[in-house]
């Protein structure tokens, strides 16, 4: 239960600063796995294609295309040898937003945090001419920009994450089926939410294991969230649901704070463990913690950035 929202209006301020995407500009979104894509972009793979790097030799085969004969050492060593390059593809890249009602509470905010989250590894994605597509969901997909490629799309991208919002109880089930049906490209896929879902997270990850996706989840919750004594959450209270309504009437004491600390750990714990289980990178970050330092430290030594 979150007892208090604390609602920014929607692109207030402006999600990157032209300071921060300076900085930005030296980074790419990394993948562990060997994904192919479509258009020739920025991103060399470990297969051998038809691109401008020069990377090996090899002997001539009846049937290999005769454009790629090095004739130079023909004449040096009479024989045929066909040059190799590595081969220049692009990414598909997807970042799915939170937008419940539950991500929009918190100091600093929460989905204030994942909007800044999102633009940035968008922003990413980008400038490298990976092919970027971004999700906002609450108990559905509510708004999307699918692949994007270039600078150019970034104010529409930034547009629709700082102005989408959810209502009702979100339902990351749902969503994550919606996407696996609807993202046909192999790609990198990065989930950022707060998982204060009621649902099943088990059956919400299964959707996206497999070899199709290499799955980053980020985990973001509020310092008050981690710990109640810093909303000043004492006494006897009457606690509202911000996603479905449900209330509660508790009697804040030392020992249910405790309990409480101790059941969001393991709920925690229980989330990373369905990750590790289904190869999803998986990180959580308090947002106290400056965005700045999780994009270009802690990211970056998870692996999904360098």
């Amino acid at each position: 239960m979150t007892q208090a929202s604390t609602r920014q209006p929607a692109g207030d301020r402006e999600l990157l600063s032209p300071q921060f995407m300076q900085q930005l500009d030296r980074l790419d979104v990394l993948s562990r796995k060997i994904l192919a894509g479509k258009l020739q972009g920025e991103r060399r793979s470990k297969k051998r294609g038809q691109s401008v790097e020069f990377a090996d030799y090899r002997q001539y085969v009846v049937g290999d295309d005769l454009r790629f004969i090095d004739w130079n050492l023909y004449a040096r060593l009479d024989r045929l040898f066909l040059r190799l390059f590595l081969e220049e593809e692009d990414l598909s890249v997807s970042v799915l937003l939170d937008v419940s009602p539950s991500m929009d509470s918190g100091d600093p905010n929460k989905l204030r945090y994942g909007r800044q989250l999102a633009a940035a590894l968008g922003y990413i994605g980008l400038v490298n001419y990976n092919r970027v597509s971004a999700f906002t969901f609450c108990e559905d997909m509510l708004a999307s920009q699918r692949h994007l490629r270039g600078r150019r799309p970034l104010p529409q991208l930034l547009g629709m994450l700082g102005s989408a919002r959810g209502e009702g109880a979100g339902n990351l089930t749902n969503v994550l089926r919606r996407f696996s049906l609807l993202q046909q490209q192999k790609g990198v896929v990065i989930v950022i939410s707060d998982f204060l879902d009621k649902g099943d997270v088990t059956d919400a990850l299964r959707y996206l294991a497999g070899d199709r996706f290499d799955v980053y989840v980020i985990q973001l919750l509020s310092p008050q969230e981690v710990d109640p004594a810093k909303g000043n959450i004492v006494g006897d209270l009457r606690l509202r649901d911000l996603e479905d309504a449900d209330i509660a009437e508790v009697s804040v004491t030392p020992a249910l704070v405790k309990r409480y600390k101790a059941n969001l750990q393991a709920y925690c714990n229980f989330i990373r463990e369905q990750c590790v289980r289904r190869d999803i990178a998986y990180m959580i970050s308090d947002t106290s913690v400056p965005f700045e330092t999780l994009v270009l430290r802690y990211l970056r030594e998870r692996g999904l950035l360098g």
